[in-house]
């Protein structure tokens, strides 16, 4: 039996209930970040890979949420199973995934994504919408017949935990709640008052 101090088995085992549970899209995560200035924002992003070396998603590092992530590298984040009852938040410094792990998954996305991905210039003004469809429809008839290459400012990002919360539905607001610190030889668990 796994050990209960064991966080990132315990988020392994919740996501695979929210999987088999036949959710929407149980990796939906909402993501915060913060400017240098320390200005909070957050949005949600999925959830593509958590293991012992952390939880990993990604997206465009030209975007609001890269340029943030670059000038202060750390972020939390928060992935909530409503039809379990069940939540997850995660705190922790961010690094970049290597080349090596963004070609990877780049290689396992559907084109169409892919050729949105190059299309769009995430969070800078759109012109219009037109415009960005029309971008698409010319890369996709350009690159017709060849792989999408991924372009360098496309890339994960791994959020390496200090802190795991547990957060499970209870009656009468009487919430469990049991957080993770990561300390040199481990993990600590702390219950917390709902």
């Amino acid at each position: 039996m796994p050990s209960p101090l064991d966080p990132i088995r315990r988020f392994q085992r919740w996501f695979a209930q929210a999987r088999a549970a036949g959710m929407l899209q149980p990796e939906a995560t909402a993501l915060a970040t913060a400017d240098a200035l320390g200005r909070p924002s957050v949005r949600m992003v999925l959830l593509k890979q958590a293991d012992r070396d952390g939880f990993v998603f990604y997206t465009n590092s030209r975007s609001r949420k890269g340029r943030e992530l670059r000038n202060n590298p750390r972020a939390a984040l928060v992935i909530h199973w409503d039809r379990l009852g069940k939540q997850v938040r995660v705190e922790g410094r961010v690094e970049p995934v290597t080349e090596a792990e963004a070609d990877a998954y780049w290689a396992t996305r559907p084109r169409e994504s892919q050729l949105a991905a190059v299309a769009s210039d995430q969070s800078a003004p759109l012109r219009s919408r037109a415009a960005l469809v029309a971008k698409w429809r010319a890369l996709a008839r350009g690159t017709r017949g060849t792989p999408v290459p991924r372009p360098r400012h496309w890339t994960g990002y791994r959020i390496v935990p200090a802190a795991i919360e547990f957060w499970t539905h209870r009656d009468h607001r009487l919430h469990d709640r049991e957080r993770f610190t990561r300390r040199r030889r481990g993990w600590q668990r702390t219950r917390l008052q709902p």
